[in-house]
């Protein structure tokens, strides 16, 4: 019960109900045929807020099934067992009770996280196999925080906090903050199979549709050379295809997931793993896929919120970032490119450049080298940071 003054429909309330008790069962009674069916307590729908509140205080509301409608001026709000306290103008069973998927906000609750404080909770996480990662934020709590990401995710058994990456590999910063503390796990897309370990090699769910494109796009038999290769990101689902695959990475840590995922997937016969440099490996080509990018100047001081470049290579930590730093690697690419061979450009660049503008860059670049592009589609990925996209240019070059 609140202390406010009751209102019309509380006096209402009261009067058909009598004691909560006592209707729970006149109704139950009635109802005996469903005496397994879950309870609700009806209540007029200008007091469902209101009585809600104060069935939770009761520690008798059930946050696993949905609020229905019980009939034009009533709604049934889901309870455990029958209130004592709170008025209500019946108890009744739900033999067809609509069960609702719970959120986390509905684990934070019940950790006694008030509204606040919930909050302060992402509004987003990656599930990367079993591994749960969430970006770092000023939370109320972190190991509840985990905690209740493990109840709402059965099959998770870690929970870390990411802070971005770092070095010349691009190694996660990552702190365990729930479960096993087991980050090396097994992710599965679209029947691919990517092991690795959270901790020290990086996974960006938000590329998954254009890991799953690039198992589209091959034709079986072609060939391809992925120059930064990272555990297989592309590679994987290409060489799955059919495609011949020469899966370049300078990152030895990446590289032992690559060799693993290669095995793991089945592709050994069509995959070759290469560990090194991709600008000092010969290779013919079909089609060149360019994973790594740099900020344009325009659109970023750093690497943006994500930094997830899904490659093991990078240029200098100490260089300023340059306006598509991928053209580093472009002779390379272009020498191991079959005329009429396409070539994906990654990049992140901001809003305002796409597609016209960064299309015209990477026009210019590939003309600057004797070879004549055709840019075929500038497709965003996802977004990188604030104000800028990461985007892949497919590109056929003559």
């Amino acid at each position: 019960m609140t202390d406010e003054e009751p209102s019309a429909e509380d006096a209402r309330e009261s009067d058909d109900a009598g004691t909560a008790g006592d209707t729970g069962t006149r109704a139950l009674d009635a109802a005996s045929a469903d005496r397994d069916a879950p309870l609700a307590a009806v209540v007029a729908k200008p007091r469902a807020e209101v009585a809600t509140a104060g069935l939770r205080a009761e520690g008798v509301y059930d946050d696993d099934r949905a609020v229905r409608a019980f009939d034009a001026d009533t709604v049934a709000l889901p309870v455990t067992s029958a209130p004592q306290e709170t008025a209500v103008r019946r108890v009744v069973r739900q033999p067809d009770p609509e069960y609702r998927s719970r959120e986390l906000a509905d684990y934070l609750r019940e950790r006694g996280w008030s509204d606040d404080q919930i909050a302060t909770a992402p509004g987003s996480w990656a599930v990367v196999g079993s591994v749960v990662l969430v970006d770092d934020g000023d939370y109320h709590d972190d190991a509840e925080l985990g905690d209740a990401l493990l109840e709402l995710h059965g099959n998770a058994d870690t929970v870390c906090v990411r802070s971005g990456v770092s070095g010349v590999h691009r190694t996660p910063d990552l702190r365990i903050v729930a479960g096993t503390g087991d980050t090396e796990t097994v992710h599965v897309e679209h029947g691919t199979r990517y092991a690795l370990d959270c901790a020290t090699v990086m996974f960006s769910p938000g590329n998954q549709a254009e890991r799953a494109r690039m198992g589209e796009v091959v034709a079986e038999g072609e060939r391809v050379l992925d120059m930064f290769a990272g555990i297989g990101y592309f590679a994987l689902p290409m060489a799955r295809a059919g495609a011949d695959v020469t899966a370049v990475e300078l990152n030895p840590e990446a590289y032992r997931y690559l060799v693993e995922n290669a095995q793991l997937n089945e592709v050994t016969e069509n995959l070759r793993p290469i560990l090194g440099d991709c600008r000092d490996v010969d290779a013919t080509a079909d089609r060149v896929v360019m994973g790594y990018y740099g900020v344009s100047e325009d659109a970023s001081d750093g690497r943006g919120e994500d930094d997830d470049v899904e490659s093991g290579e990078d240029a200098d930590a100490s260089e300023t970032p340059r306006a598509l730093e991928a053209f580093d690697y472009l002779d390379a690419a272009l020498d191991a490119l079959e005329p009429g061979g396409v070539v994906h450009v990654h990049a992140a660049v901001h809003d305002s450049e796409v597609p016209d503008a960064v299309a015209g860059r990477v026009r210019d670049a590939i003309r600057d080298r004797g070879r004549e592009p055709t840019v075929d589609a500038v497709r965003r990925v996802k977004s990188h940071s604030a104000g800028v996209a990461h985007v892949v240019l497919d590109v056929t070059v003559d």
